[in-house]
């Protein structure tokens, strides 16, 4: 028999924490995953298994757990350590904003969308162009499908806490870090112009 049991404000069922859609173990991860509750078959089957518009859908629900639990970045922090032990992650990969592009395009006016170098923070991008980087703007480039518009983020969206984000981390970065993956910020108030990591690139909103 499962029970549910509250620590710390958060459900934990077996070895998934449910409020993050996290589990410690890759085994648990695709079995919360799986649970109809938890993950609907519906908005699986029209996700695109990667970036490119011509790659293909999941073919069933086992088929996504299988893959999304594979990923093991969506807790990390930078410098080859996990922030916790739930680190396997079945979310939809998507913020949990529920803005939309058409939005997304007149908050952002008058701002020039930037990519920054390999390395290289917001303010330090935004000042090569002559501007400045506006803080204020950030949360509306820290969303998946914003990140997913500007770079290619063939190695998924994942949410995080570095610094450095909203970011794509390069290709030539360690495997531990994700190569090739595009990482957004958890928590908005922590956004800020002056972070950096040696293996990211930077979106950022000048003015």
């Amino acid at each position: 028999m499962v029970s549910l049991l509250p620590t710390n404000r958060r459900t934990l069922l077996l070895g998934c924490n449910l409020d993050s859609q996290c589990c410690n173990s890759y085994e648990y991860c695709v079995s919360c995953c799986l649970n109809p509750s938890m993950t609907k078959e519906a908005d699986v089957l029209k996700l695109k298994v990667a970036k490119p518009v011509t790659a293909g859908t999941y073919a069933n629900i086992f088929d996504f757990c299988m893959g999304r639990c594979r990923h093991s970045s969506a807790s990390v922090v930078h410098e080859n350590a996990y922030l916790s032990d739930f680190h396997h992650c079945f979310l939809v990969q998507q913020n949990s904003s529920g803005s939309t592009e058409s939005n997304f395009g007149s908050r952002l006016d008058g701002i020039n969308v930037i990519l920054g170098r390999q390395g290289e923070s917001c303010s330090s991008a935004c000042r090569a162009k002559g501007q400045s980087c506006v803080p204020s703007r950030l949360s509306e480039l820290n969303k998946c499908q914003i990140l997913q518009k500007y770079m290619r983020c063939k190695n998924g969206c994942f949410p995080s806490l570095g610094p450095d984000q909203p970011a794509e981390v390069v290709d030539e970065a360690p495997k531990n870090l994700n190569p090739g993956a595009c990482l957004y910020m958890q928590m908005d108030d922590r956004l800020t112009c002056d972070g950096s990591h040696q293996h990211t690139r930077r979106l950022c909103p000048c003015a």
